[in-house]
């Protein structure tokens, strides 16, 4: 399993046109083959940060839907990016 994580950072006053703007992006992504999780959602204290969560069956998978293009959606700026991808080898009840 892979996981991307991290965060995005815009100007406050921009952020829910952020996620207007990438809305089709997340319904491209749960509808592509081997996306478990996709979100992009707004810090509930932070204006202007951004979560991104995605899961994805496998490198190929992420990969496809990566490659897949689509209309680049007319964004604000994107300030900053701490954004990772995690290997996952084992998956257990928390």
């Amino acid at each position: 399993m892979i996981i991307v994580a991290g965060e995005l950072r815009v100007p406050a006053e921009d952020r829910e046109r952020y996620l207007a703007g990438v809305a089709e992006v997340t319904r491209s992504a749960r509808r592509a083959p081997g996306c478990l999780e996709f979100a992009q959602s707004a810090d509930p204290l932070e204006p202007g940060r951004i979560l991104i969560h995605e899961r994805w069956d496998s490198d190929a998978d992420l990969l496809r839907f990566r490659e897949s293009g689509g209309p680049e959606p007319d964004l604000p700026p994107v300030l900053s990016a701490d954004v990772k991808k995690y290997r996952i080898s084992g998956v257990e009840a928390p």
